[in-house]
């Protein structure tokens, strides 16, 4: 992995850890990093009926993420915030995966956002 790769993977993860310890993030904004292959974090827990906008940020190649039962579809390209707001209206588990290949792990990139009342 070049080394401006494993900068950026670190500065990204510090702020991630930096604005969750602090309570940086408004209610309801979630930032995720996409990278090989995982999703950073995996998954959420949100309220269902209240707004949800996700910061979608890949650090390495084009990612993408599906969640259907959410009417989620986006590209994440490299280098650049992608935002996705929605609003849950069902309790539930819902999967979401990449779904740009991005290569051979392709298949165990996931990413799981939990509604509960």
């Amino acid at each position: 992995m070049k080394q401006a790769t494993k900068a950026a993977i670190g500065a990204v993860l510090a702020t991630l850890v930096l604005l969750a310890s602090a309570g940086g993030q408004a209610p309801g904004a979630v930032q995720v990093v996409a990278r090989r292959y995982q999703f950073v974090p995996d998954h959420i827990e949100v309220k269902k009926g209240e707004p949800v906008t996700l910061t979608l940020r890949s650090v390495d190649v084009t990612h993408g993420l599906t969640i259907k039962e959410l009417g989620i579809r986006t590209e994440i390209p490299k280098g650049r915030d992608t935002l996705v707001s929605f609003t849950p209206q069902a309790v539930g588990s819902f999967e979401g995966k990449c779904s740009h290949f991005c290569g051979s792990g392709h298949g165990s990139m996931k990413f799981t956002v939990v509604v509960t009342e």
